[in-house]
């Protein structure tokens, strides 16, 4: 990774990373499936994780997760994120069958909780990189929270 002055850290991208990045560009996310065993994955490899084969192709993701854990960060002492604290980090679980990082925006650390549904979104971090990120869905009705 690299950074720019003060800002936040930019992915170096290879030549697969590359082709998911211009999809992310167009508000697009997009995964890998194995065409052999149909196993999903991201971040992009060569060979799916599963198998080990080369025929993947990409697909694009629905928009929608759940999370599956977190953790709220309370201090982060690099310049780029002091202003961002307190901030949610979770991993979320999509119905495509894998699971992706992301920061879970605009959300009041202390009412997320595992299994709340989340919606995709895209943070541009500059005119070439737009990181997927997630926002909260409705709340889920359910008893005792």
């Amino acid at each position: 990774m690299v950074t720019m002055e003060g800002g936040r850290p930019l992915p170096v991208p290879d030549q697969l990373a590359a082709e998911f990045w211009a999809f992310a560009r167009q508000g697009v996310l997009m995964f890998q499936r194995c065409t052999r065993c149909l196993q999903a994955q991201h971040y992009p490899r060569p060979l799916c994780i599963a198998c080990g084969s080369e025929a993947w192709t990409w697909e694009q993701a629905s928009g929608i997760g759940v999370i599956h854990t977190f953790t709220v960060t309370l201090r982060n002492d690099a310049t780029a994120f002091r202003g961002r604290v307190p901030y949610v980090l979770a991993i979320v679980d999509l119905p495509e069958g894998l699971r992706m990082t992301g920061n879970v925006l605009h959300a009041e650390p202390d009412s997320v909780r595992i299994g709340d549904s989340v919606r995709l979104t895209f943070e541009a971090l500059d005119e070439h990189f737009h990181l997927p990120q997630w926002t909260m869905s409705a709340p889920a009705v359910s008893g005792g929270r």
